[in-house]
């Protein structure tokens, strides 16, 4: 089978996140199984024009909003006829590959953009995104749609789409899960982790304040952010952390390699994650997979990867305060908080790559 998938961004471009990662996943297994898989994504400074990698062809075009028709054109150019079925990955704007495709079309959504508009764009373009959203999506509500939680097949009801038109694939991760849960040791100090990039989204600055409050309860508290900080926001937090009252607490790390990545995650005792919106929560997973819990705002996506009580905690309001109150609550309760973490790391193994792949194909054939 050809597969031919829209995208803006792929896995070594600057800005890639949890979405790049599972498709790119998701396409090395499809090519194992011999379909031919090509992508058709956005460039960046220094990238190649295109690569072959995993078994699967990355062709880059244009930039961040270029790529949408750059693709188009591209595609009447070489590629029209050629794939057996065309994905149309929606990550805030779609290709609209169902306007001039003529294979078959099939819309993959980890998550609407919603709110995240007036967090990540500024005004008047954030209100025209979060008018038009609702426009686009309704013309696309015919399509059958792939994605990764039962909070975005909910929200995508909201607009219009048929739930017997939504397929849920499982979400993976790209780490393997410790083999011995007894065996990781956790620092010394009660330590929180921030995790991931540091954008207006991710409200970082939020899990900063609930350290800030906690460690008013738990004095020996401390906290880490991995993540780089650019752009206004990233220079926001900074300054957030040296003005802090316990700034030598707080330990900014950057960017980090895959390594550093998992010895952070088996240090923390709790991640904490005050996004506006996920499509799953990867950073969750990949956190319980190395024996630490998470303590997550009740939102799209975060009340997918936490079983509240179970596998972690899922605030009851989504404020500093209650992610501060959730944080002493269960690090002072050593019997539940082992629970947890017990609780998360088995239900991580289920969460794997291949599952997904399985998934995949078969949604598309129930198209």
């Amino acid at each position: 089978m050809r597969i031919l998938w829209f995208a803006w961004k792929d896995r070594e471009h600057p800005q890639a996140g949890g979405a790049e990662l599972v498709r790119e996943e998701l396409a090395e297994r499809l090519a194992k199984d011999g379909h031919d898989v090509r992508f058709l994504v956005g460039g960046f400074k220094g990238g190649a024009s295109e690569i072959q990698k995993n078994g699967f062809t990355i062709t880059r075009l244009g930039g961040r909003f270029s790529v949408y028709w750059r693709a188009h054109q591209y595609y009447i150019r070489h590629l029209r006829g050629w794939a057996d079925f065309v994905v149309d990955e929606v990550n805030t704007i779609p290709f609209f590959a169902s306007w001039y495709c003529r294979e078959p079309v099939i819309l993959f959504i980890h998550q609407l953009a919603r709110q995240i508009w007036f967090y990540e764009i500024f005004f008047p373009l954030s209100l025209f995104g979060y008018l038009i959203e609702p426009v686009y999506l309704w013309h696309l509500r015919r399509l059958p749609v792939i994605t990764i939680s039962e909070s975005t097949k909910k929200d995508l009801q909201r607009f219009g789409f048929s739930k017997n038109h939504i397929h849920i694939i499982s979400e993976g991760i790209a780490m393997e899960p410790i083999a011995d849960f007894n065996s990781i040791i956790k620092d010394k100090k009660p330590t929180l982790l921030a995790l991931g990039s540091i954008r207006p989204m991710k409200r970082t600055h939020h899990v900063i304040r609930a350290f800030e409050i906690a460690k008013q309860d738990i004095p020996d508290l401390q906290l880490m952010i991995a993540g780089a900080a650019e752009g206004w926001y990233g220079k926001c937090v900074l300054k957030m952390i040296r003005r802090s009252p316990f700034s030598q607490e707080i330990q900014y790390l950057g960017r980090v390699e895959q390594s550093q990545k998992i010895a952070l995650l088996r240090r923390a005792h709790l991640l904490c994650v005050a996004s506006v919106k996920e499509g799953w929560g990867l950073t969750v997973t990949e956190a319980n997979s190395q024996g630490t819990p998470a303590v997550a705002y009740d939102v799209d996506g975060l009340r997918d990867s936490i079983r509240n009580g179970e596998t972690g905690i899922v605030c009851a309001e989504n404020t500093p305060e209650m992610m501060a109150k959730s944080v002493a609550v269960l690090l002072k309760d050593a019997q539940n908080y082992q629970r947890l973490r017990e609780n998360a790391w088995e239900w991580s193994q289920t969460m794997t790559f291949d599952s997904s792949a399985r998934n995949f194909l078969p949604a598309v054939y129930e198209r």
